[in-house]
Formats: C-alpha cells, structure tokens, sequence
C-alpha cells in the first residue's frame, strides 16, 4: 500500500467518524428538542387540569352555598 493510499484512506476514515458525529450530535438535538416539547405539553396540560378542578371546586361552593 502506498502512502498515498494510505493518506487517502485516512483521510476518508476521518470524514466518516466527522459525519457520524455529526449525525449523532444532530439526533441528540432532536431528542432534547423533543423532551423539552413533552415537558412543556404536560406542564400545560397539567395546569389545564388545575384549573378544571379549581372550577369545579368553586362550582360545588356556589351550589352548596359555601361561596358566600
């Protein structure tokens, strides 16, 4: 094998792993971005059901007269 051959496969091996990381690094993003959406969904989520229970709690004192 020549060194230029040598070189060349080297240098071909080095573009590879940088495309991998690449990829790599670009997927984890994604995870992330899509952890962060998740959170974000149920922390909404989860004060759309507080205020639901907020409402029916107040609802109950209006009917039983505790609201006075």
């Amino acid at each position: 094998m020549s060194d230029n051959s040598s070189q060349r496969m080297s240098y071909k091996a080095g573009e590879a792993k940088d495309q991998t990381q690449g990829k790599a690094s670009s997927m984890m993003d994604k995870a992330a971005n899509a952890a962060q959406s998740a959170k974000e969904s149920m922390q909404e989520t989860g004060q759309q059901m507080m205020n639901k229970a907020q409402g029916a709690k107040e609802a109950v004192k209006d009917a039983t007269g505790m609201n006075k």
